[in-house]
């Protein structure tokens, strides 16, 4: 009971703030809830007092402001609620992709006492040098440092740091979100298809996830691999030795912010390559690896001298199955071509349309969406939006909210405008086919079967590399079994005298129960010796 005090109270301050800032958190047209319109009467004076002050605010701003007020947990609430539009709405989730994650440095004293108790001895130990932070955000802040390499040479790097006791405030608002989620669900029925409290959940698991940099370092260290023979985009080498689970450290990247136009188009880069590598490495890393950035806004991409596109901040990454692969490739491709049924065939294939509707009634649905692409200004076209009106069918046809797709859709929706922003008549789907097209045809035509007779072979090869250990713990098995059918159960007194004792204080039925258990045994143990 405390504790749900002491939920609603956080929720409550919540409100408020929100009111304050003029925040409206229900998307327009959706029914509120009856516990959401007596908060809503309950905050009204508040933001009827407020109102004056929030006039002229960009809604964008409204929203940040509150949230950065509520602290660091709710910022990433916010991140996160903006991959979630079939939750919030297009409108709030547009509004959130706004939301920068800025929050104020933690002091040096504190980045000191935090890298000497994850890598213990002194600062002075690990680092010839040590910045102030050059970015702070709410999980974590970054320096900028110097070490001396094995060959004794001086290098820089980037050092990140986990807040002081973040986890401990994510924790206790974690708890007050999964209150609220369960409330939504045991009251407010519609919603329930939503499912809020996995979506509270998937935003734990993403959080836990943050907070354990060595995870991080993992992800950069498994991207590094999948890029490893790719041009034009890198990330950056992971220093292990000054690694652990509150400090990651990895090179400093010496480039230009790929958001800042005038500089990189002085230095002789181009923009519209650039885009199109931006573009087209995530579309690969997505549907050729299955494991790609899922924050690669403009604040997290630089480009170096020799003209390479480098990511940083891997703290969110996205990953699909080779099922959810070859749904976004077939997708694509279906579209782009105009092969609607083949598209359609796709989700019923993934599993994502239940088999009660027509598939040709959902082909029909996808053209809907498909057509108005075709003979359209490059600049006219929007990947992502495509991609949410598809999403947007989900309720119409009984499909089941899938995170991974809509973290992809809330990806690519960063990426266009990353990418649009080089090259605004860059034409989306021009870039995008060769890219689809390339996994099609190694996944689903001759070069997917060679390579699928490849993976059968190895895995029939291991079973038959298993065959002798399967014979001989058969045979040992069977001859188990055929002594103990020659020479019967043996039970010691002691244990019959313990199965008596038990039997007595049972119900008859228990006795029967038994009764039968001890039949089916005999039963079993005459079959085998050839007596029935």
């Amino acid at each position: 009971m405390a504790n749900a005090f002491t939920n609603l109270w956080r929720l409550s301050r919540a409100g408020i703030v929100l009111a304050q800032h003029g925040v409206r958190f229900v998307p327009k047209g959706q029914p509120v809830p009856l516990a959401l319109r007596l908060a809503r009467l309950a905050t009204l004076p508040i933001a009827l007092v407020a109102a004056p002050f929030n006039i002229g605010r960009p809604k964008e701003r409204r929203i940040s402001g509150a949230l950065a007020a509520l602290g660091p947990s709710y910022v990433k609430l916010g991140q996160f609620l903006a991959t979630r539009q079939d939750v919030i709405g297009a409108e709030l989730a547009s509004d959130l992709t706004h939301l920068q994650d800025k929050m104020p440095p933690f002091s040096m004293g504190q980045a000191r006492r935090a890298v000497e108790e994850a890598l213990g001895g002194k600062l002075e130990d690990h680092f010839v040098e040590f910045g102030p932070p050059v970015a702070a955000a709410s999980i974590a802040q970054v320096h900028k440092a110097k070490i001396r390499d094995k060959n004794g040479q001086l290098r820089d790097v980037a050092v990140k740091i986990l807040r002081p006791d973040v986890e401990k405030r994510f924790r206790r608002d974690l708890d007050s979100y999964f209150f609220a989620a369960r409330l939504i669900e045991r009251f407010h029925a519609p919603a329930r298809r939503l499912k809020p409290v996995a979506v509270v959940e998937n935003l734990a698991r993403t959080t836990e996830l943050e907070m354990d940099l060595r995870l991080e370092g993992a992800a950069i260290s498994e991207m590094a691999e999948n890029i490893d023979a790719d041009a034009r985009f890198r990330v950056p080498s992971v220093d292990w030795n000054r690694t652990a689970r509150r400090v990651l450290v990895t090179d400093w990247i010496d480039g230009i912010p790929i958001s800042d136009h005038a500089r990189l188009a002085a230095q002789g880069h181009d923009l519209k390559a650039l885009g199109l590598v931006v573009l087209r490495s995530f579309l690969t890393h997505a549907m050729r690896d299955g494991f790609f950035h899922a924050d690669m806004h403009q604040g997290n991409l630089f480009v170096d001298a020799k003209g390479n596109v480098v990511a940083v901040d891997f703290g969110i990454m996205g990953r699909l199955g080779h099922k959810e692969r070859r749904f976004l490739a077939e997708i694509l491709h279906g579209l782009i071509t105009r092969d609607y049924h083949r598209a359609a065939e796709v989700h019923f294939w993934a599993g994502y349309v239940p088999p009660h509707h027509p598939v040709e009634v959902f082909a029909q649905a996808l053209r809907a969406i498909g057509e108005p692409i075709h003979g359209r200004t490059a600049d006219e076209i929007s990947m992502a939006d495509l991609l949410g009106q598809l999403f947007a069918y989900t309720e119409v046809f009984d499909m089941q909210t899938r995170p991974e797709l809509i973290l992809l859709q809330k990806s690519m929706v960063i990426v266009e405008g990353v990418a649009r922003g080089l090259d605004p008549s860059l034409n989306m789907w021009v870039a995008a086919e060769p890219v689809a097209k390339e996994w099609v045809e190694a996944n689903t035509g001759p070069r997917g079967a060679v390579r699928k007779a490849g993976e059968s072979a190895l895995t029939l090869g291991r079973v038959l590399a298993d065959v002798p250990d399967m014979l001989a713990h058969a045979e040992r098995a069977a001859s188990s079994l055929a002594e103990m059918a020659r020479g019967g159960v043996r039970l010691d007194a002691e244990t019959i005298d313990g199965i008596a004792e038990r039997t007595a204080r049972k119900e008859r039925t228990g006795r029967v129960a038994l009764w039968v258990i001890a039949a089916s045994l005999a039963l079993l143990t005459a079959k085998y010796i050839g007596l029935i």
